[in-house]
């Protein structure tokens, strides 16, 4: 019998009986027999049986329950910092970067910084080079965003130019090669490609660990690409190289991806689900930073303050996740694991004279006990990030945002209260699907009525994918969008006067982050609130 036929014969008499699950141990058997003969083929029952007697010894001496249950609960271990065996169509060799020199460029939010730092640390591992001069780079890494169209825009651009410099270098037989890394590589994969043939390299914000791989087939001349999101990666054991050796602060990312699922964003499908750092390994890098002397630490996420670790079974119990009064999920309520809470209350205690932030929080997040550690801890900056988005109950419900205007406002006077002279910052997008004139008028009072210190604000834009690209209308002109942002932007800088205003005449600790201007004396820093102080003289 050929030996197709003969393979095709074993899984048939297995796939439907209670051994189904070990058909690959006949085929395999089976395959391997055939190879020595291609004109016979064992017996399907005897076979059956063999893969029977094989499974259940295997089975008789294999790990227990106990074994996975000690597994789980134990803190995870530090991956080998060994270069892994490399796959068959690659040496070791090849993966190493051979003193090759990188160039990165970061665009977007604070967590594509903390990628590019995740990113180098690996690169560096295997071999490579960081250079801060285009000309002479080997490697041009763009680690990109796509929260918006214009973010992708900027990249489209970037590409044009290094187009001209990829060019002049196959001239010169001296081979460049360009990567996208991050959310637009996650999104756009094919568009890339296909669209951009210069681009030789694609990976997603779960495949860092990939590049020296994905590299080492670019230098074949092959595109190469991972955009495979993870159900599990934290990148808990990478410990991020700083982009400023001079720096005063830094990032320490605790966990990633976004359950919320809000109708306008596309964080979930470019980043993937919630997933948390386990605390020791977010303590451990903060220690460190600590002990390089830096004076405050940004703890990121996409959802920072829903951190729900989960990675030892003796806090998995059946206690529920509190929210905020007022504030639902879209999502079944979690249950159990160490919260945000119990992280920020660890992390503050590291170093007193540290100062500890968080971004970018989602409202829903902030139950008592969080506003009442913030309140407690000199060293928490009182200063919080509350993406409102909009002033309208209707808007709020079509985004999928969890709450009404009036849940916020009640969550911004508790806030103030338990926090006194605590700085508050907000997200807001203007001309939502189906957002009427009235629905900007009651953003716009929003605005007015918290008088927020600082602000993000931004025109819709549609992202394909989401809830809204599915199921809603982009139906407000653009002309309209911009107009009504204008008008947002106006009546927020109005108040933010207002309330920094509030502030003149005090006496501040400022945590100096350099001066304003080669030709000037003035530094600039941010106090514990995080008003930027700026045109004001400070002295050391």
């Amino acid at each position: 019998m050929h030996s197709l036929q003969c393979v095709l014969q074993v899984q048939r008499s297995l796939m439907w009986g209670p051994m189904a699950s070990v058909s690959w141990l006949s085929l395999r058997m089976c395959v391997a027999h055939s190879s020595l003969s291609s004109t016979t083929c064992p017996n399907p029952e005897r076979q059956e049986v063999g893969a029977r007697k094989d499974f259940s010894s295997r089975l008789a001496t294999g790990p227990t329950l106990q074994h996975f249950l000690r597994s789980a609960s134990a803190p995870q271990e530090k991956l080998s910092s060994e270069v892994e065996d490399p796959p068959p169509y690659l040496t070791m060799d090849e993966l190493l970067g051979r003193q090759r020199k990188v160039y990165l460029e970061t665009y977007g939010c604070q967590m594509n910084v903390n990628d590019t730092e995740i990113a180098w640390s690996i690169l560096q591992k295997s071999g490579y080079l960081r250079t801060s001069n285009l000309q002479e780079a080997d490697v041009i890494l763009l680690v990109t965003c796509s929260i918006r169209e214009k973010a992708e825009q900027t990249i489209w651009n970037r590409l044009h130019q290094l187009k001209a410099l990829k060019t002049r270098r196959l001239r010169s037989r001296v081979p460049l090669r360009i990567g996208i890394l991050g959310c637009m590589a996650e999104r756009l994969k094919e568009e890339i490609l296909n669209r951009e043939k210069m681009v030789d390299v694609l990976a997603g914000p779960d495949a860092y660990r990939d590049l020296p791989r994905l590299l080492a087939v670019a230098e074949s001349g092959q595109q190469a690409a991972n955009v495979l999101l993870s159900l599990d990666e934290t990148y808990a054991d990478v410990i991020p190289v700083q982009t400023s050796p001079s720096a005063t602060s830094a990032f320490v990312s605790i966990m990633r991806g976004c359950d919320n699922m809000c109708t306008y964003c596309i964080v979930p499908f470019t980043r993937g689900r919630e997933r948390s750092r386990p605390v020791a390994s977010i303590l451990e890098e903060v220690r460190k930073l600590s002990d390089q002397g830096l004076k405050e630490v940004t703890l990121l996420g996409q959802n920072v303050n829903s951190f729900r670790d989960d990675s030892e079974v003796q806090f998995n119990n059946a206690v529920s996740t509190n929210l905020s009064r007022g504030f639902t999920t879209n999502y079944k309520t979690k249950q159990g694991g160490l919260r945000f809470a119990h992280l920020l209350d660890q992390v503050s205690r590291v170093d007193p004279e540290m100062r500890i932030r968080f971004t970018s929080p989602h409202p829903k997040d902030f139950p008592d006990e969080v506003l009442q550690l913030i309140h407690e801890r000199d060293n928490i900056c009182k200063q919080i990030h509350l993406p409102a988005q909009s002033g309208s109950s209707r808007v709020l419900e079509a985004m999928r945002r969890g709450y009404s205007r009036e849940a916020y406002v009640e969550l911004v006077h508790r806030i103030r209260e338990s926090i006194p002279g605590v700085s508050l910052s907000s997200d807001f997008i203007a001309g939502f699907c189906g957002e009427t004139e009235e629905d900007h008028i009651q953003t716009v009072s929003l605005l007015r009525e918290v008088q927020y210190n600082m602000g993000f604000l931004f025109a819709y834009s549609m992202r394909q994918k989401t809830r809204a690209y599915h199921r809603l209308k982009d139906d407000v002109p653009e002309e309209v969008k911009l107009r009504r942002l204008e008008e947002l932007i106006t009546v927020f800088r109005e108040e933010a006067t207002k309330a920094n205003q509030t502030s003149v005449g005090c006496t501040q600790l400022v945590l100096v982050e350099g001066i304003t201007s080669a030709s000037s004396q003035t530094l600039k820093g941010y106090v514990l609130c995080r008003t930027t102080l700026k045109d004001s003289s400070a002295y050391c």
